[in-house]
């Protein structure tokens, strides 16, 4: 047997047919979740509205179907079963003493005694039967206790009169037609409990609305002081933290990092001015030396040339490091700068087309924007004869395409290009200085905004920069 058993086929038994459905349990458990987060409400406020309400709605519906199910129509079905009992009793009364013709008596007892109003009709057959409400609790324990009970023909009618139940049976040579109030067969009075269930819901409701807003005010409060600091934007100043204790705690560690990277910037911007003007000096000197010193004058110009690219190396690299992030924002013109390219691009004898789409002014630092904005177009006019320019400004960002027909950068090299100094055989990411930090600078400057740099292939059949930035 064990050596059966060893030599069955994998996953034929029933015990590897249940492995496999627990294995699968977990994927499909995760599959529900990722269906029920894509339908979900994304917002914090929403969410913690569905946490408080769907439990509220849950708790009520089990309340309401065990309420109408137990006593609902538990006394539904009994007050139909002593009306159906009084009708009975009055037609054995009837049978009973078939001498008195017109019943005056009975029916008397009926109307003092029970409440009832029992007319004798004609032997005349009984209407059709009529259309059911949609809620027919009554009808169908009406129906049930004179079939269990009288177990003669007959029709009955819940709906016309919506105080007044009638029934209408059929005997011998005749047909009883009694009158019963709804109150004496119906359960009439729930609806007072479902208005109170709903009203205290409501009232509820009221109370905590009011209560998680107030509550998550606060984080969205936090929420935009970090976007705008983010960004490169002031913080409100009326920020302070609120709330509930997690949040004050997120609050001021908010505040406290923030601090320490203001606190470092502004150290290391000091020691990066000190360390130039240190530099500055030795340079200096330098080309005093060799001004007053003998020798070729080719040697001369050579040692000159290494000393000017070292002061513009020095230059660039004190820019990148800096950032411009002490400047203020402010408003931009994209027209009035697409003319100043005009005329550069004229300049430089390149063809230059540039369209906008949306509102031209933009809110970000001028200055830094501008840097940003002719470091990478300036590279294009570098390296290309056509460039093509598309500013899309709306929904809160703005985004700027530069294509050119210049030699490109290769794929795999186009992230590379970003970083501080490095040099292309191409040489696309060299800025005017030839510090290989135009790139560098710009992705600096567009992430101090909340944005990007990236590089694509070109339509034109060069490269594509696209900068992204909230505006």
């Amino acid at each position: 047997m064990a050596t059966t058993q060893l030599d069955e086929p994998k996953g034929s038994g029933p015990g590897d047919l249940a492995l496999r459905t627990l294995r699968a349990m977990p994927r499909a458990w995760n599959r529900f979740w990722r269906l029920v987060a894509l339908y979900m409400p994304k917002r914090l406020y929403a969410r913690s509205l569905i946490i408080v309400i769907a439990p509220m709605i849950l708790l009520q519906s089990v309340v309401a179907f065990v309420f109408m199910e137990r006593h609902w129509q538990t006394v539904t079905q009994r007050l139909s079963q002593a009306t159906i009992s009084d009708i009975a009793a009055v037609i054995d009364m009837m049978e009973t003493y078939p001498h008195d013709a017109d019943y005056a008596n009975i029916i008397r007892i009926a109307q003092d005694r029970m409440q009832l109003k029992v007319d004798l009709l004609p032997p005349d057959p009984l209407p059709p039967p009529g259309p059911k409400p949609f809620f027919s609790i009554l009808d169908e324990a009406l129906s049930s206790e004179i079939t269990k009970q009288i177990n003669r023909p007959f029709w009955i009618d819940t709906v016309g009169n919506s105080n007044v139940v009638e029934v209408r049976v059929q005997l011998e040579g005749k047909v009883l037609r009694v009158f019963v109030r709804r109150s004496q067969a119906y359960a009439s009075n729930t609806h007072i409990f479902l208005i109170w269930m709903v009203g205290t819901s409501l009232v509820l409701l009221m109370i905590a609305i009011p209560f998680l807003r107030n509550q998550i005010r606060p984080i969205l409060t936090l929420a935009e002081a970090a976007e705008s600091f983010g960004k490169g934007r002031p913080m409100p100043r009326d920020f302070r933290p609120r709330g509930a204790e997690e949040v004050r705690r997120a609050g001021f560690a908010f505040i406290q990092m923030r601090e320490r990277i203001e606190r470092q910037i502004e150290q290391r911007t000091a020691m990066l001015t000190g360390v130039s003007h240190d530099l500055r000096t030795i340079l200096t000197r330098f080309k005093l030396q060799l001004a007053l010193a003998g020798g070729k004058s080719e040697t001369k110009a050579a040692l000159n040339q290494d000393i000017d690219d070292m002061q513009s190396m020095l230059e660039g690299y004190l820019s990148f490091a800096r950032g411009e992030s002490a400047e203020d924002t402010g408003r931009f013109d994209l027209e009035t700068y697409f003319q100043k390219l005009g005329e550069e691009a004229q300049l430089r004898g390149c063809k230059l087309a540039t369209t906008l789409v949306g509102d031209p002014t933009v809110h970000v630092r001028p200055n830094a924007f501008a840097r940003l904005l002719s470091n990478v177009i300036g590279n294009a006019f570098r390296y290309a004869k056509t460039v093509e320019v598309h500013a899309n400004h709306g929904r809160g960002s703005l985004t700027v395409t530069i294509d050119d027909d210049g030699p490109g950068i290769a794929p795999d090299k186009r992230e590379e290009v970003f970083k501080p100094f490095l040099r292309l055989d191409e040489a696309r990411n060299l800025d005017a200085s030839g510090t290989g930090l135009g790139l560098s600078i710009a992705r600096d400057i567009a992430r101090s905004h909340g944005g990007d740099v990236g590089l694509e292939d070109s339509p034109l059949g060069g490269l594509r920069a696209v900068i992204k930035v909230p505006a």
